[in-house]
């Protein structure tokens, strides 16, 4: 989700965040040491990280740790619940009253209409605090197409909600000042999400969408209150003046060094059901290694309690995995990650990554059990061979690329590119990344490739690589890691084939087809699926749209890891949330006399 995203959706996991664990299936561990009888309240939770999170902006984060980071002071209409030892990906109502369904009026016959209400009492702690209104939310699903750094899942739903890709497209062209953008949404209607009256919000789509409840997940949708206004999107002063109707606030940011948060006074327990927040305080340090976060979770420092944006280092894995360390936990994971994305726009040995020959010569040279290794072995990263994980509607197991190194070589012969230079974009920060370049290099040396590494800070790699196609359209990168989860569950193929592979509307900042890969015939398949009458023609088209993409070869999957987390001893009701990658710092709590 991802957005993520992660997803995020949780797209950064397997690169900086996470590989694996030992608690079995779907599960959390409770704690190191057997849970309190009741929860202890008070106290500082320090989490520990490598870099920043995305944007400090709900309607426009995309990755897992920004997730992460919004789950501590954004609400949205539905969200994922953080229950030890549950599945955690089914939605609950977080500021909706409750699910919207045909028996209760919320969906209207033709499952064309929407009707949410807010729940009483959620607030913004905004001097003096005031309730969060049906147009703050309006305001927050207009924000994400703003012309500074639109939301980067927006496919998912741009021709979905009435009136968004008019709207959208109109916003493109406005002056990027926080006077023409407060302007342009003041006045500027979205047919597709109204207002009704205070605290009920409609939203009109084109076509039925049985998967729309889980789209409202997203952090996107969440509600802007109008003082964000005076900010430029996705700047520094907007994320710290950003109003909060989470249970905390952040006091302040330091972007790719620290962010403070405290209680927020104007959050009330019984109007969220979500979130419990016993802590009183948390602390994000973002300046520490991958290496010293496991070792200090391990040895009792006592400002040391979660990991933020990294995981267990993947060489530390086996050991952990095999003393069955109870304060390792293994989540399951709906996603693509790693993945090796191909820069099909690349200007470099003559566009030779236009040539889909050369693309798949590269494919048959990786050899994905070895990079797989370097993660941490398949228990915890089980091979994908194709686009779709097992557990999304859709997916068929092929594997159209097997390791075959004769193959690849003669693939680059037919396509007139012997011999090449690629270079390799990838985050020197993370273990995992580092070791999967190298092994690439490897890889590619046998058939004649020659890898040369561009190291990137954690920070970097999407918003000032990934993100901006001008820096693919130069070159700069041939060949990188990147990753990709599933926005909602079950249901989900749209979010991996409209934001990754849906051609130009989902080019980014947009979209996340960083290799800006196109090809109409994917794209016929896409509408076609999406508008499949139910959901077996539905999985038998994504299926399609799978093995053309995988023709196409765009990009070399790798696996859909096992997610792998590590607390310290002192945290007590660790639940893994698939969404946030990580264990819900909001439902945490820590032993008494070892509370920060």
């Amino acid at each position: 989700m991802a957005s993520r995203r992660y997803v995020t959706a949780t797209v950064v996991a397997a690169l900086t965040l996470t590989l694996a664990a030992c608690s079995s299936g779907n599960g959390a561990s409770t704690a190191g040491g057997s849970p309190a009888a009741e929860p202890v309240k008070g106290g500082t939770l320090n989490m520990l990280g490598s870099g920043d999170v995305d944007y400090m902006d709900p309607n426009l984060s995309y990755y897992s740790v920004g997730y992460l980071n919004l789950r501590m002071w954004s609400r949205q209409l539905f969200t994922y619940p953080g229950e030890v030892g549950g599945k955690n990906t089914t939605p609950v109502a977080d500021l909706a009253t409750e699910l919207p369904t045909a028996a209760n009026g919320g969906v209207s016959a033709d499952g064309k209409t929407y009707t949410i209400k807010i729940r009483p009492g959620a607030q913004w702690n905004t001097s003096p605090a005031r309730q969060v209104t049906a147009a703050d939310l309006v305001r927050g699903v207009k924000r994400t197409a703003n012309p500074v750094q639109p939301f980067g899942g927006i496919p998912d739903f741009a021709d979905l909600i009435v009136g968004y890709k008019s709207f959208a497209d109109g916003f493109a062209k406005v002056a990027k000042t926080p006077a023409a953008i407060a302007a342009y949404i003041n006045d500027t209607p979205l047919p597709g999400v109204v207002a009704k009256d205070d605290t009920t919000v409609v939203f009109k789509l084109t076509q039925p969408a049985t998967y729309f409840v889980d789209m409202l997940t997203l952090t996107a949708f969440s509600p802007a209150p109008a003082e964000v206004l005076k900010y430029l999107p996705a700047s520094t002063e907007s994320g710290n003046a950003w109003p909060s109707d989470g249970p905390y606030k952040v006091d302040k940011w330091v972007p790719t060094k620290s962010i403070s948060y405290s209680r927020n006074p104007a959050w009330n327990a019984a109007t969220d059901p979500v979130r419990k927040a016993y802590v009183d305080k948390i602390e994000v340090n973002e300046t520490v290694s991958q290496d010293s976060i496991q070792q200090q979770l391990q040895t009792g420092t006592p400002t040391a309690d979660l990991e933020f944006d990294v995981g267990p280092p993947p060489s530390q894995l086996p050991a952990l995995i095999s003393k069955k360390d109870k304060n390792l936990n293994l989540g399951e994971t709906a996603s693509s990650n790693p993945y090796v994305v191909y820069n099909t726009a690349s200007p470099n040995n003559n566009k030779a990554l236009a040539n889909v020959k050369v693309r798949q010569a590269i494919s048959y040279a990786l050899n994905r059990d070895h990079v797989i290794q370097v993660y941490g072995g398949p228990t915890v990263n089980p091979p994908l061979t194709h686009v779709l994980p097992g557990n999304i509607l859709g997916s068929q197991q092929i594997d159209p690329y097997p390791y075959d190194p004769d193959k690849a070589k003669q693939l680059l012969a037919e396509a007139g590119h012997p011999n090449l230079t690629l270079k390799f974009l990838y985050r020197n920060a993370s273990e995992g990344s580092s070791k999967a370049f190298q092994t690439i290099q490897q890889d590619l040396s046998k058939i004649g490739i020659t890898v040369v590494g561009v190291p990137s800070p954690n920070a970097d790699f999407y918003v000032k690589y990934l993100q901006v196609p001008t820096v693919a359209q130069r070159g700069v990168w041939d060949l990188s890691l990147a990753g990709w989860g599933a926005d909602w569950y079950g249901n989900a193929a749209l979010s991996f084939f409209n934001p990754l592979f849906s051609g130009e509307p989902s080019f980014p900042p947009v979209g996340s087809n960083f290799g800006l890969y196109v090809n109409p015939a994917t794209n016929a398949l896409i509408k076609q699926a999406i508008a499949a009458p139910d959901t077996d023609q539905a999985a038998q088209l994504w299926a399609k749209a799978d093995a053309q993409v995988m023709a196409d070869a765009p990009f070399y999957p790798l696996t859909n890891p096992k997610n792998a987390n590590y607390h310290a001893e002192q945290v007590n009701n660790a639940a893994f949330v698939p969404s946030l990658q990580m264990f819900d710092p909001t439902n945490v709590w820590l032993s008494a006399g070892k509370q920060g």
